[in-house]
């Protein structure tokens, strides 16, 4: 198959649709299959075995590492000369809007993957009423494609509700061997806690739209050090109101792998996750989760299992599920080895067999719909109703969703010649969500 993949964001950068491109692309090739990447400059000449197409593009005020793709003037003829059998979009915002423009001029098949709650983060740099406008913007988009590929099942609701059509659900892998209990350091855990304190830490991106500014409620519990891992624009805010946390900045390899495993809870404190990649980085490193009952950590979390999911609107539910798993060592080795055991298998390779169906699905109903009638295999928000209704009844049932059920969770029971480096996976940076 030859795939042309447009994202709106690649390496250098590393955030969560960068990390999830280059991972589909290794399964790409690993396949056989040929990809063209069209991303925003700079970037690598090669990845994966794949052509990298750099264009031009801009940073977000403020956020200089966050850089939109600008549509490509000869995009048209640059996928005329790739010849692809399916468009893949990125987290399309800007240049994937001009992809999927371009591939419906082009007659080519073309599937979106919904990856950043671009309204959220709008939300978080101040940018209030922007939420109408920015729906419109990437409705539009996403109905030109021919299938949205969707994290989450809180998502794919919310998309339901903001009449998307042609929606799929397509979860993220994890590497469970890069990512495991045996990187647990004894060194790195007496650094952050010389006299045998609980170790609750965060990864992932230094930014607004993250909150790591509520982990300053943590300060005062008996025996918890914070570590941070990660960098962005916030760093030097939160250095200042987390006088007492280790910060380690960004890291990757095994170092990162260290970090998660050395952890005794770990603590995720953004609200408009779609997926949350580095939830499933911890579980798999064998660690209890503390994360808000929103987004992707609904689908990730299960309460009084793997750990607890606390109202993202109050301090005192975080607070009390730190608190719960701080004086529990007994709790946190439970969660610890149940959260291992619920996420070792969901590999990139499992996951990628499912991507593949997806573009195949897509291809074909493409052609059926070019043929002249509605593409059978691509359910409409209609047959997608009762999924999403069974699955969210589900997930409140057990404690998920309902604001102020999850308290639930609490009671006392149990490079070289121009070709990329691996993307750094480590900090598990999600884009804006």
């Amino acid at each position: 198959m030859r795939i042309a993949v447009i994202t709106e964001s690649f390496l250098p950068r590393v955030n969560g649709v960068t990390n999830s491109v280059c991972r589909v692309l290794e399964q790409f090739a690993e396949r056989g299959h040929e990809a063209l990447v069209i991303a925003a400059k700079p970037g690598p000449e090669r990845y994966a075995g794949h052509e990298v197409a750099s264009v031009g593009g801009f940073a977000l005020p403020g956020y200089r590492s966050f850089v939109l793709g600008m549509p490509m003037a000869r995009l048209v003829g640059k996928l005329r000369e790739f010849r692809p059998d399916i468009v893949y979009l990125a987290s399309p915002v800007s240049l994937g809007a001009a992809g999927a423009a371009a591939a419906r001029k082009l007659g080519i098949p073309c599937v979106a993957v919904f990856q950043t709650d671009i309204a959220g983060f709008a939300r978080r740099y101040g940018l209030r009423g922007t939420d109408k406008v920015i729906w419109s913007w990437l409705r539009r988009i996403h109905s030109q494609a021919d299938l949205t590929l969707v994290p989450s099942t809180a998502t794919l609701k919310t998309l339901a509700d903001h009449d998307f059509p042609r929606l799929a659900l397509w979860r993220r892998g994890v590497d469970a061997d890069r990512f495991h209990p045996r990187y647990r350091d004894e060194r790195l855990r007496h650094e952050v806690a010389p006299n045998r304190e609980t170790v609750v830490g965060y990864v992932g991106r230094l930014a607004p739209e993250k909150r790591v500014d509520l982990l300053a409620n943590l300060s005062g519990l008996p025996g918890v050090r914070l570590l941070i891992v990660g960098d962005g624009p916030a760093e030097a805010k939160l250095r200042s109101a987390l006088p007492n946390a280790t910060f380690t900045g960004f890291l990757d390899g095994l170092e990162l792998s260290r970090a998660y495993a050395s952890l005794d809870v770990f603590i995720h404190t953004g609200a408009n996750e779609t997926f949350c990649q580095t939830v499933q980085e911890a579980m798999a490193s064998g660690v209890p989760v503390v994360a808000p009952a929103a987004g992707g950590p609904l689908d990730l979390v299960t309460p009084g299992h793997t750990g607890l999911l606390y109202d993202p609107d109050s301090v005192s539910e975080l607070r009390s599920a730190v608190m719960r798993l701080s004086a529990n060592r007994d709790l946190r080795s439970l969660y610890g080895l149940n959260a291992r055991a619920e996420v070792e298998a969901r590999t990139w390779n499992a996951v990628s067999d499912q991507l593949m169906g997806h573009l195949n699905a897509a291809i074909s109903g493409h052609r059926v719909l070019t043929a002249g009638s509605e593409p059978a295999t691509l359910p409409a928000n209609a047959a997608i109703a009762t999924t999403i209704t069974t699955t969210v009844e589900a997930n409140a049932a057990a404690g998920k969703l309902a604001r102020g059920v999850t308290g639930q969770g609490f009671p006392g029971t149990p490079a070289t010649s121009g070709e990329a480096t691996p993307a750094k996976t480590g900090t598990g940076f999600e884009t804006a969500a």
